[in-house]
């Protein structure tokens, strides 16, 4: 864990009690600091309790004691409405800050000849995939690299900093506002889209809080900016523009004079005197899908700017094994593929998983974003039939029908599974895909889209078991023993098979699954 001694001394009032505000109110401890928490849930209490934090109402406080308020970066200080903390913080002048903004501070506090490499990621989507994907090129590359922030491990749980460690940061809106600090060597924007407006008010408000990534970068430092969308670009020109650090545009369908690209599958440097082939990415088993080529680009260009040989970089690439939650492959029955794309908790997330697959038996559904699905109609073609679970089920349902989709409310989950197996088991289609990305929020059903991920992985894994235990019963029933009837050109008729030979043909049609209707 990092010890936070920036505020040594010093009284901060935490509000938010999850992973991050768990690890922040640690690490300041450590630090030195005053810490009083609180949190409104009574569960999280008792979770702080158990770590010896000192828990405070601080709805009773007296805020003239705070130097700060640590809020957890879920819980609004201005749109849609001031949370109640928030505004007793701003009554008394105390400044709201989050986990990023003690990061940062701690890092201004290190020498320069000991300050380890920050690379920090935003964008509406492919912003955890990049992450992971750099993480793992620079421990591919044998160096120390601590993967954290809006993913994994809260920044302030992560390994004490020293100069030869690679900080990957992704970074969300909700962070990046209360972020004024951090400096970060690489800065990845990878795109935007209407997402969060309730919180920021405005798309412009959006994008300038996602752009915050680029404040107090150096000449030294690399911008690396996705120009597949116009507000890519409009930043890129404006960053451009002030020539103030190394601007490296992307792209992960056009070619580009200068930056990182991909055209056909084959990622592009041309960051040099001359255009680099870097690797294939259709052997990229992990980053499956034309939208991931930009997030392939990005992650490049962000370690390349450290210094990394490109060579290694694309090996790196190639090896990466993907990413939990995002198009990741559960296993298969028979000719079925289980897909988990949870994480797409938006429909332009959901657009590049309809867009990688034909023949999709799409689990879609939950806690509707603004605009539902409507954006995807010119991908309906790929879905052979949908099923909807949570909050936008009915309004789902409009839209499908409107284009003649067919689809059915499932209501749950595990309905939602049992359902699209049976149906894409009697398909007889050629590959066809049980794909749960739902272009929701998942918060009317589950805790976290990792939760609803995790329950998706184990209602297949249930229907994985079954088969297996069929195919294996298929296998150990004895053979009878016949005598082979001769046709009368000498062959056999309808010879016996071994054991061996008898396929998932033989097992699927008799595969019950409890509980489905139709």
């Amino acid at each position: 864990m990092i010890r936070a001694t920036t505020f040594k001394g010093q009284t901060l009032a935490i509000f938010g009690l999850g992973r991050s505000g768990l690890s922040t109110a640690l690490s300041l401890m450590k630090g030195g600091a005053i810490v009083k928490a609180w949190d409104d849930n009574p569960a999280a209490r008792q979770a702080a309790k158990s770590l010896n934090i000192p828990l405070c109402n601080l709805s009773l406080s007296d805020w003239s004691d705070y130097c700060a308020l640590v809020l957890s970066p879920g819980v609004p200080d201005i749109l849609p409405k001031p949370h109640w903390v928030a505004q007793k913080a701003r009554k008394a002048g105390v400044e709201i800050i989050c986990d990023i903004e003690i990061f940062a501070r701690e890092t201004l506090d290190i020498p320069d000849s000991s300050k380890p490499k920050i690379i920090a990621i935003t964008g509406t989507n492919g912003k955890s995939t990049t992450t992971a994907l750099i993480g793992h090129i620079l421990k591919a590359c044998g160096r120390d690299a601590q993967i954290g922030g809006n993913i994994g491990r809260g920044v302030l749980d992560l390994d004490t900093m020293h100069s030869g460690a690679y900080y990957v940061l992704e970074l969300s809106s909700y962070q990046l506002e209360r972020t004024h600090s951090l400096r970060a060597n690489s800065a990845v924007f990878l795109n935007l889209s209407p997402d969060h407006l309730d919180r920021h008010g405005t798309l412009k408000d959006y994008a300038k809080a996602k752009s915050r990534i680029f404040h107090n970068q150096e000449k030294s430092d690399a911008a690396i900016i996705g120009v597949d969308n116009p507000e890519g670009q409009e930043l890129c020109t404006k960053l451009m523009a002030k020539n103030g650090r190394s601007i490296v545009p992307i792209s992960g369908r056009k070619s580009l004079g200068r930056g990182v690209y991909v055209i056909k599958g084959t990622l592009y440097s041309a960051l040099g005197d001359k255009t680099l082939k870097i690797a294939n990415l259709s052997k990229a088993k992990g980053l499956e899908g034309e939208h991931n080529w930009q997030n392939a680009a990005a992650a490049f260009a962000a370690v390349a700017a450290l210094g990394i040989e490109p060579r290694h970089i694309g090996d790196a690439i190639l090896s990466f094994p993907g990413l939990e939650h995002r198009m990741e492959t559960i296993g298969t029955v028979g000719p079925v593929r289980f897909v988990n794309d949870s994480k797409a908790t938006n429909a332009d997330a959901a657009k590049q998983a309809l867009k990688a697959y034909d023949n999709i038996y799409w689990i879609a559904g939950g806690q509707a974003k603004v605009g539902g699905i409507e954006t995807l109609s010119g991908l309906f073609q790929n879905i052979s039939k949908a099923y909807l679970i949570g909050e936008a089920a009915d309004d789902f349902k409009k839209t499908l029908d409107a284009e003649t989709v067919l689809n059915k409310i499932s209501g749950s989950l595990d309905q939602a599974v049992m359902c699209a197996t049976r149906d894409a088991l009697n398909s007889k289609v050629e590959n066809p895909i049980v794909l749960l990305s739902p272009a929701c929020a998942s918060f009317d059903q589950f805790k976290s889209f990792e939760r609803r991920g995790d329950a998706f992985r184990m209602a297949c894994q249930k229907i994985i078991d079954l088969f297996e235990s069929e195919k294996n019963k298929v296998r150990e029933k004895p053979l009878p023993l016949k005598s082979p009837v001769k046709s009368p050109d000498s062959k056999l008729s309808n010879p016996q098979r071994s054991r061996s030979e008898i396929t998932h043909s033989d097992t699927a049609d008799g595969l019950k699954l409890s509980g489905v209707q139709t």
